[in-house]
């Protein structure tokens, strides 16, 4: 076992408050972090109704919720000013060659998320140091493909080679599975592009064009946030781009019977 303080001396913890930043019933920060550096500072801005950053520095962590008891190191921020209803907080030089790349294991699992830093420093574990900062999750295989409408908007933010390479020269049928509801949609991806273009139109708007969809995010104050929440995207079988496009719209038309979309129980409205 390695532990963070075997790498990394901090002469003054009592100087850093420690974030622990966990999905936030809108988003996942991980997401967050790999989409959107500026939004990630955002993170780090909000000021609650209590001054919970009320020292010189923010030692910074996100939930690697793929994995258990796993963080991802997100920088050190020093607090420049502390305003009425944010903060104003700048990335330091410390540790920055860790950011998005050092893995810590603690299994923190109270509710506050921002503490003392000084209490929690010595139970922190090197997990694993990565290659390259973290952009995202890597391709599973198509038949593994179980992402949420975050981690999808990250990957076509980030376009890494291996999911696009996959699912751009694939042809398929999909689920959009709303977890709130439970209702799902069912669609075919056999245009120019493959499943990355089809995928790529949800990513931009959060229904890809699809009515019933259009109709549910119409009703929802912030359409992107309740995607983020509650969508869920799958692949049900991919094929080569050779071929017929008829043949994905007959598979399109079984799964729609066999996972009923149709109707009440699902988002299908053909």
């Amino acid at each position: 076992m390695i532990r963070l303080t075997d790498i990394w001396e901090f002469a003054a913890p009592s100087q850093y408050k420690l974030h622990f930043a966990r999905f936030n019933r809108k988003d996942q920060p991980l997401a967050v972090f790999a989409r959107d550096r500026e939004k990630w500072k955002g993170w780090q801005e909000y000021r609650p109704k209590s001054d919970a950053f009320n020292r010189q520095y923010i030692f910074s962590v996100m939930d690697f919720y793929h994995e258990p008891d796993i963080w991802l190191f997100g920088g050190i921020w020093e607090v420049k000013e502390q305003l009425p209803t944010r903060y104003e907080v700048a990335l330091t030089n410390q540790g920055r060659g860790f950011i998005g790349r050092l893995k810590l294991r603690s299994s923190y699992r109270a509710q506050a998320t921002r503490v003392n830093f000084e209490n929690y420093l010595n139970g922190f574990e090197v997990s694993e140091i990565l290659r390259e900062a973290y952009s995202g999750i890597d391709f599973p295989g198509h038949d593994s493909i179980d992402i949420g409408f975050a981690e999808l908007e990250s990957l076509m933010h980030t376009n890494p080679a291996d999911w696009r390479g996959a699912l751009q020269n694939a042809k398929g049928v999909y689920v959009i599975t709303d977890t709130k509801t439970g209702r799902l949609y069912v669609g075919a991806a056999y245009g120019e592009g493959g499943i990355w273009a089809r995928w790529r139109a949800y990513s931009a708007t959060g229904h890809g064009g699809n009515s019933a969809l259009k109709a549910l995010l119409k009703k929802q104050p912030d359409s992107f946030a309740y995607c983020r929440q509650h969508f869920r995207f799958a692949l049900l079988e991919s094929h080569t781009a050779r071929i017929a496009d008829d043949t994905i719209i007959t598979r399109e038309t079984h799964w729609k019977q066999v996972l009923q979309s149709r109707g009440k129980l699902g988002l299908n409205v053909n």
